[in-house]
């Protein structure tokens, strides 16, 4: 049997290679018309950012020792033109020499894999500005950023990067590591599209925070030459002048070989393929970002372009191959990110993706840390978990946080694979210790909230849902009196969970109560409460007011919440020294309002003139912070962001010394 494979890289050298392992006597030829037959595209931006310093640790395998070790006829720098499917032959440019041959088949395999988007638009050939798609592009981009941060150059080189999803992102951070000033342009109103709003929010802070310039709801209109450089202009008029540009808006399957031969494409162009991956042509199958697959959750055909699913769909077409009956089951679209400190990722379905197949869901949220608060590290995570309200079976989880983000996220992964369900989630026996993880681990958690609103123990009421509260409703905030003076949401009353019990007698029964907090541990305790004591109308707000403001992050109006996020300051103005030490305070991995009351107290020993410098990771922390000494007349001389999530406070005491 010969069998023949147009694309290396992920699918097309899997399946080359397993294949061998099984078929000893396969004639194996592959066709790879780039440079390249098997190296780390995803580690394409690591090395223009100097993460991965050399270049040569992206190339995992040449045609040499692919020859040597698999007996692989692999051929570089060839491109498939033509493919005649009843002669089963394909037609072939050697692009180094220009010479044309036919190459004959039994079975053809088809890993071509997907295009960057290149939209039609003005000058959208100009030469400064790049896709990134192979080891050819990223040498051309380290190429402009090296002449443009030459020695002598007064400002920092500027980049535009378009598209804020996960190439954007990472190309986004690695030029900044570069040194250069960045500007990410974003039609869509969020980054990250595959995660929910709420959830990609803290990627937007996260942009902000590390200097890069973030424009959502922004679609290019034209770019322009100006003297060499590159102008992006904005429909409206704005204009973005850059030494570079990279166009990051997504890619599409590149299967116009397979719909030249008559191979069946979808609506979004992936070529359509069987569970074996195989095309309506029985001697032709298809694996990676060029397929249609279906979704794992959903059951709807889609374009899932991952690294994963193309490794395992070439292994699935080399069982098929070798005579092994091997479907593929769907992809499920697990994927990652890292944006500095940041990580954030999603499994599964989305809550917009459920809405928009009219499919019925359910959602919790919650913020645990991502080990041990007490044991130094650790950071507040945003975990939400979607699953079904008749069945309890887990349909989708998204998770930002800092720290252990990637392990709770392929826990619901493998979960979502297996069919368990949110009960399943709570008898989970996950490793622990201090530096890990928490005796009760947040994928626990998660299935304890999830398991409690599928018995009826909580109600939840959603920040999207505070414009159409049922008339007569009371907003109850039960934090305490000091963090409700910072800031509550509008026409609340604070009725504090310490002194709930007391001021029963003063709630009408039969009024419909909703109940939050900043998270929602305190609300979900008062819920209990409430509900015991004969209260009927009552929920609790789901992930509390730190949920809410990523649903809301629009500034609050005067009176409003002062829990809306600050933006902190790089390089405040100089503080004038008071010749004293200040008192150095640790809060991190305190949750609120454990880091304002620490700050309170530490405060309340000092005399007027001190200082003292507050560190944290609760993320309401630099609102809480800023409201707090307003509120006190004490002076918030600096806000600045640390790594790992940690915000620090330089805070004066007021008056003199």
């Amino acid at each position: 049997m010969k069998v023949l494979i147009i694309g290396g890289v992920a699918a097309g050298m899997s399946a080359a290679a397993r294949l061998r392992r099984l078929d000893e006597a396969a004639e194996i030829v592959v066709l790879e018309r780039g440079e390249h037959v098997s190296f780390a595209n995803c580690g394409l931006p690591y090395h223009i950012g100097g993460v991965i310093q050399e270049r040569d640790s992206l190339l995992l395998q040449t045609p040499q020792t692919l020859k040597e070790s698999l007996n692989l006829d692999v051929r570089t720098r060839h491109e498939a033109r033509n493919i005649d499917r009843a002669g089963r032959r394909v037609q072939v440019t050697d692009l180094a020499t220009g010479r044309e041959y036919d190459e004959p088949y039994d079975k053809l395999v088809l890993c071509p894999g997907a295009a960057p988007l290149r939209p039609p638009l003005p000058s959208v050939d100009h030469p400064r500005l790049f896709t990134l798609r192979n080891l050819a592009d990223m040498d051309r981009i380290l190429d402009v950023v090296a002449a443009t941060a030459a020695p002598g150059k007064n400002t920092p080189a500027a980049a535009v990067v378009i598209g804020g999803g996960y190439i954007g992102l990472e190309m986004a951070e690695n030029l900044r590591h570069r040194g250069l000033a960045v500007e990410l342009v974003e039609m869509l109103d969020q980054v990250l599209p595959p995660l929910d709003p709420e959830m990609a929010r803290d990627l937007e802070t996260g942009l902000r925070r590390h200097g890069v310039g973030v424009h959502l709801g922004a679609a290019v209109a034209a770019f322009h030459d100006r003297a060499g450089r590159i102008a992006v202009e904005i429909k409206g008029g704005r204009m973005f002048e850059a030494d570079l540009a990279i166009l990051a808006a997504g890619v599409k399957p590149d299967s116009a070989l397979a719909t030249a031969c008559g191979l069946d494409c979808g609506p979004r162009g992936g070529i359509r393929v069987d569970a074996h991956l195989r095309t309506a042509d029985p001697d032709i199958y298809a694996a990676g970002d060029a397929i249609e697959v279906v979704d794992a959750v959903t059951g709807q055909p889609s374009v899932i372009p991952l690294a994963g699913p193309a490794n395992r769909q070439g292994r699935i077409v080399a069982d098929n191959l070798a005579g092994r009956d091997s479907v593929y089951p769907g992809t499920q679209g697990t994927a990652i990110v890292k944006l500095f400190d940041l990580t954030a990722g999603g499994t599964g379905a989305s809550e917009k993706n459920l809405q928009r197949l009219g499919r019925p869901y359910r959602k919790i949220y919650l913020h645990p840390t991502g080990h041990a608060g007490y044991y130094p590290g650790t950071a507040p995570m945003h975990l939400k978990l979607l699953f079904a309200p008749d069945t309890g079976k887990i349909l989708g989880a998204q998770i930002t946080g800092y720290d252990g983000v990637d392990k709770r996220l392929d826990v619901f992964a493998t979960a979502i694979r297996a069919g368990l369900t949110v009960e399943d989630l709570q008898q989970l026996e996950l490793a622990y210790a201090p530096p890990y993880g928490a005796a009760k681990d947040p994928v626990n958690m998660a299935g304890f909230v999830a398991a409690n609103l599928r018995r009826g123990d909580v109600a939840f009421w959603y920040a999207e849902e505070l414009p159409t509260l049922p008339a007569g409703h009371l907003l109850l905030d039960v934090r305490s009196p000091q963090e409700f003076e910072l800031g509550h949401l509008p026409g609340a009353v604070n009725f504090p969970l310490s002194r709930l019990r007391e001021q029963l007698d003063t709630l009408a029964k039969d009024r419909p109560l909703r109940v939050y907090c900043k998270v929602g541990l305190r609300s979900y305790l008062a819920y209990r409460l409430l509900r015991q004591r004969g209260f009927m109308d009552v929920q609790t707000l789901a992930g509390g007011l730190l949920t809410f403001n990523r649903v809301h992050p629009a500034p609050a109006a005067p009176g409003g919440t002062g829990d809306r996020p600050v933006a902190p300051t790089f390089g405040a103005a100089p503080v004038r020294a008071t010749g004293r030490s200040p008192l150095r305070v640790d809060c991190c991995g305190l949750q609120c309002p454990g880091p304002l009351q620490r700050l309170a107290r530490e405060a309340a020993a000092l005399k007027p003139g001190n200082e003292l410098v507050v560190t944290a990771t609760d993320p309401g922390f630099p609102a809480d912070a800023k409201a707090w000494c307003e509120g006190q007349g004490h002076a918030l001389l600096e806000m600045m962001p640390l790594a790992g999530g940690r915000n620090e406070a330089r805070i004066r005491i007021s008056g003199t010394a």
